[in-house]
């Protein structure tokens, strides 16, 4: 692993950081965001693997893109299942349309489930117990971050789709008893994933989607929060670069979980 940086690269960027960050319309409004910070893993054109850390406010836009999936949930490779901390970008990764992909992008971070964030936003967790989907789906519980959503081809009894085929935030599949939130009071590790494309893959046997900010996330944004937010992403230059939704999404239904 290279990481392709200049010293002097590295200490413009934490000086551009530090201005970004400085956002003025934050500044106007009395209160200054919470920072977090966020580890990128990219495979890079020449196929050498960039390791970078970012710091950037606390913010969804930042916080859904690194917290999808927990520590130790399983991926399917061509190579088999391979848990999320050891996948490298470069791994094929099987999509649910059956064609293999390679990983262009992992982002972690660390944060407290039971802690809200600065605006009361939610980061618990949800615990998918064994067959609680249907048999073997999935075949051991999988706990999914707040930002995860799940590939849903048919309604569920509290899940109405408006569409044959849509991606659920995982907290529409609560039922307080094979599925539910969990909240453990110590940090955990939480990770995104990111392919050429937008798709939904297996982890730990549930068809979950990979990264997509959505068309419209930098809409209403400042410039400076663009521009940071973009830096997280080398293999794309404008929202544009992550390309279409492959499947619609459907919104929260209680607006106390966003």
């Amino acid at each position: 692993m290279t990481i392709p940086q200049s010293l002097r690269r590295a200490a413009a960027n934490a000086v551009e950081a530090n201005a970004l960050l400085q956002d003025p319309a934050a500044q106007r409004g009395g209160t200054r965001p919470q920072l977090r910070r966020y580890d990128v893993c990219s495979l890079l054109p020449n196929g050498q693997i960039a390791e970078t850390r970012h710091v950037a406010p606390s913010l969804p836009l930042f916080e859904d893109a690194f917290t999808a999936f927990c520590r130790g949930s399983l991926i399917e490779t061509t190579q088999g299942p391979i848990a999320i901390e050891d996948l490298l970008p470069g791994d094929e990764l099987i999509t649910f349309d059956g064609d293999p992909l390679p990983l262009l992008w992992k982002g972690s971070t660390s944060l407290i489930p039971s802690r809200s964030g600065q605006h009361g936003r939610s980061h618990r967790l949800t615990s998918f117990t064994a067959d609680s989907l249907g048999e073997a789906k999935p075949m051991s519980t999988v706990v999914a971050g707040p930002a995860a959503r799940l590939l849903q081809r048919a309604p569920l009894p509290g899940i109405k789709l408006d569409n044959a085929v849509s991606l659920v935030p995982v907290q529409q599949y609560h039922d307080g008893m094979s599925i539910f939130e969990t909240a453990p009071p110590t940090a955990v590790d939480l990770f995104h994933l990111c392919l050429p494309r937008h798709a939904a893959i297996s982890v730990g046997g549930l068809p979950f989607e990979t990264y997509h900010p959505g068309p419209e996330a930098l809409k209403l944004v400042s410039h400076a929060i663009r521009t940071l937010y973009l830096n997280l992403f080398s293999h794309v230059e404008s929202i544009a670069g992550f390309g279409p939704l492959a499947y619609p999404r459907i919104l929260l239904q209680d607006p106390d979980m966003n």
